[in-house]
């Protein structure tokens, strides 16, 4: 199976894990699924100092930037692999 294979097959995984993740990786997958389907953060950070859900978004993605869809495919679907046991 091809990499963009296994990586939409992560995606529909992440919908059926048993066991709900941590806040933090959460942040991890959300940012991982944004570079490989986007590429760098194309957004300006969010302008509510209080949005702390929208802030921590913004800088789990910024601190992906350089890293390559390829390379950001294939960490979002170890991730789900090690979630899944």
């Amino acid at each position: 199976m091809d990499l963009k294979s296994r990586f939409e097959q992560a995606v529909a995984d992440s919908k059926n894990l048993t066991d709900r993740p941590s806040n933090d990786t959460l942040l991890q997958l959300y940012s991982y699924y944004k570079q490989a389907t986007e590429g760098d953060i194309n957004v300006d950070p969010p302008s509510n100092p209080f949005d702390f859900v929208s802030k921590a978004k913004f800088e789990a993605w910024a601190a992906l930037k350089g890293k390559s869809k390829d390379n950001a495919m294939e960490e979002y679907v170890e991730l789900i692999e090690k979630l899944k046991g």
